[in-house]
């Protein structure tokens, strides 16, 4: 099979709501305080933020543009941006299942929506290159899904067909963009229902 994986929330831990109550306590008391205020710091991954993943601004001019339509202080909002890569830790299940399939002979990729200052600290935490064959970082294409311009930016650069790929993702409107454009998809909960689900499509 040929695998397709998103990383945050997926092979990294990226959980917005937690995330900013560790980061923001003064601002954020529990987790449904985080869901609020991650909804207004990242807006579903559009607007301010969907143009940095996209590669479009820099950190500098997101945490401007953060700052001024929210009110938050800029120094507060780039403490946000700092903490990210801490955020985005390797989920040990998930290297576990990434290692089990490497072994068993599929072909593994990524396709991940990621500013391009993440992207470069991934890289460098972790042996990607070893892991995976190939990948795309939203940053780095100008395109983030649910685009469809990535998914087809994606399977040329895999050098596979859509209906070839296997995609796992979290986000229910990914895997309906991968699903319209021919890709198999999978929406990921926890890594043991993934491996359960791929074992499912392997019979």
């Amino acid at each position: 099979m040929n695998i397709v994986f998103d990383f945050g929330g997926v092979v990294f831990r990226w959980h917005p709501a937690s995330f900013l109550a560790r980061v923001w306590p003064h601002r954020v008391a529990d987790l449904e305080q985080g869901a609020t205020v991650a909804e207004q710091f990242f807006e579903n991954y559009g607007g301010d933020w969907g143009a940095f993943d996209q590669g479009l601004i820099d950190a500098d001019t997101v945490i401007q543009r953060i700052a001024a339509r929210t009110g938050w202080p800029e120094a507060e909002v780039a403490q946000v941006l700092a903490a990210v890569p801490d955020e985005l830790q390797l989920q040990s299940d998930m290297a576990a299942l990434i290692n089990e399939l490497k072994q068993a002979g599929h072909r593994l990729f990524y396709l991940s929506n990621m500013p391009e200052p993440y992207a470069d600290h991934l890289e460098q935490a972790h042996p990607l290159r070893e892991w995976f064959e190939a990948g795309v970082f939203s940053g780095r294409v100008k395109h983030s899904k649910p685009r469809t311009e990535i998914f087809k930016i994606a399977s040329e650069l895999f050098g596979l067909a859509p209906e070839a790929c296997v995609f796992l993702d979290d986000h229910p409107a990914n895997i309906e963009a991968a699903h319209a454009l021919g890709w198999q998809a999978l929406l990921f909960t926890t890594a043991a229902q993934a491996r359960q689900d791929l074992s499912a499509l392997m019979r």
